[in-house]
């Protein structure tokens, strides 16, 4: 190069490097769209329902179900069931897998703030006809590209991204919350059919003995054949519920292989009759529950992407700009590739603009507007529901707890009418139906007695499901995270 041109690109040289500067300052202070603000939502001040007895409200600085909820039920097989749950679960596992794929996804949007280099050497050989020869050209190109993100439109792609990946962190830990759950409700029918097994075989029992009382009473010409009949008919009706029971089980058992990520063929839980009320614990004032609920959180992530949606649609309005430039070395001999006269250069930027789309950017803004009122809309149903799926458990809890009560009564009052009318028949005091009908209110209040206490059981788990588990939304990856 000459010296007069080399003197002009040191004149130059300095007006670019002072242009570029300006530009970056200038695109960091103009961002084009509405500032996001988290939607109202309707939070009552407390909940309807009064907590079961023992349960108290957890102040904010309370740590209310914290960590592994499952603990509290201080169960050591339900404890080793539910670590499988987030190592083993195969959906729990996809929402991992979706997570991690909306983390890469911030880090593609991130490399548009940056500039792009690339190189593309060549060597072709050329001829227009046997006297002329061939002619080599080699060319050794390296262009940098880089959009100045004067309208803020790549920052708010990026953190568009970032809310989807947050959004995608908490939907990965709903999922592991309802998988956790779901279990621990399973393993606790379970339980409840283990109990209601060791009833019926007590209650075969003594109706096996019952059946030989009157074959007896029969054969001593006390008894009819029809109450040896009755009897027959009453004992064979409990070990058809027995039987029954095992279905039901197999199932249970089953779900609970598969949340797990084994075939069922892999898992047998052994028979646990015993069962115990649930066991107080703390629950979280209304104004946290937003906090802690994760599918709320991911609601609420959902809006935070959808408003930088309109961002980057109104920045389409305006014109973007592109700094550019190129330099290598072209030459026909390729040992002349690094040599002055070889070499090239080129820089400067580029302003585009769209004149006219037949409305195409005003319908996208609108669009995005109207997305982003259909998220709103979602968090705002999410937490009513939130509230709903609260009171109801409370509710379930407080009225089963009462029930229990009373079921406890008749189951009482039902095993000293038995009693009674199996003395009355002995000493030939009353015919058997009499028996027949005091059996089958004995039973039938003892399973309700323990189908009520499983409901309970079941009842506690939706409810620390409804409370979020374990989990707050100090837990979402920070958008240092998602860049790592």
């Amino acid at each position: 190069m000459n010296q007069k041109g080399t003197s002009l690109a040191d004149r130059l040289r300095p007006s670019i490097v002072l242009g570029t500067a300006g530009l970056l300052l200038f695109s960091n202070a103009c961002m084009i769209g509405p500032k996001y603000h988290r939607p109202n939502a309707p939070v009552p001040p407390a909940f309807k329902e009064a907590p079961p007895a023992g349960w108290k409200e957890a102040q904010p600085n309370e740590g209310a179900l914290r960590g592994k909820w499952w603990k509290i039920y201080s169960d050591p097989r339900l404890d080793a069931l539910e670590d499988q749950v987030s190592i083993s679960n195969q959906n729990v596992l996809g929402a991992d897998a979706q997570f991690r794929e909306a983390k890469a996804a911030v880090r593609v949007a991130r490399a548009g703030l940056f500039p792009t280099v690339t190189a593309a050497p060549s060597a072709t050989d050329s001829g227009t006809g046997a006297a002329s020869g061939t002619q080599h050209l080699y060319t050794i190109p390296i262009d940098f590209t880089y959009e100045i993100d004067v309208w803020g439109s790549i920052r708010r792609s990026v953190a568009a991204n970032s809310a989807v990946a947050q959004a995608s962190a908490a939907q990965l830990e709903n999922a592991r919350l309802l998988y956790q759950a779901e279990l621990a409700s399973d393993y606790f029918q379970i339980q409840g059919l283990d109990a209601t097994r060791q009833l019926l075989v007590a209650t075969v029992k003594s109706y096996r003995e019952f059946v030989q009382l009157t074959q007896d009473r029969y054969d001593g010409g006390v008894a009819s054949q029809g109450d040896v009949a009755l009897a027959q008919t009453q004992l064979e009706t409990a070990r058809a519920q027995l039987v029954d029971l095992g279905v039901q089980r197999a199932q249970f058992e089953h779900a609970i292989a598969v949340l797990t990520g084994k075939p069922p063929s892999d898992l047998s839980i052994a028979a646990a009759p015993n069962q115990s009320p649930p066991p107080a614990s703390l629950i979280v004032i209304p104004s946290t529950l937003l906090e802690r609920r994760p599918d709320v959180a991911a609601a609420e992530r959902q809006v935070a992407a959808a408003n930088e949606q309109i961002g980057i649609a109104k920045a389409a309005f305006y014109p973007s700009l592109t700094f550019s430039a190129s330099a290598g070395s072209q030459t026909k001999v390729i040992g002349d590739w690094l040599t002055w006269p070889s070499r090239f250069w080129s820089v400067g930027p580029q302003l585009a603009e769209t004149l006219f789309d037949t409305g195409k950017r005003h319908a996208q803004v609108k669009l995005t507007q109207a997305a982003y009122d259909a998220t709103v809309a979602n968090y705002r149903q999410t937490v009513l529901t939130a509230f709903q799926q609260v009171e109801d458990n409370l509710a379930q809890l407080r009225i089963l707890s009462e029930e229990a009560e009373i079921t406890d009564r008749a189951v009482k009052a039902a095993l000293r009418s038995l009693e009674i009318s199996a003395i009355q028949y002995r000493g030939g005091l009353t015919n058997y139906l009499q028996v027949i009908t005091s059996q089958t209110s004995a039973l039938q209040n003892q399973r309700a007695a323990v189908d009520i206490l499983t409901q309970r059981r079941v009842a506690s788990v939706s409810l620390i499901q409804a409370l979020g588990g374990g989990w707050d939304a100090s837990q979402l990856p920070s958008s240092h995270d998602l860049l790592h």
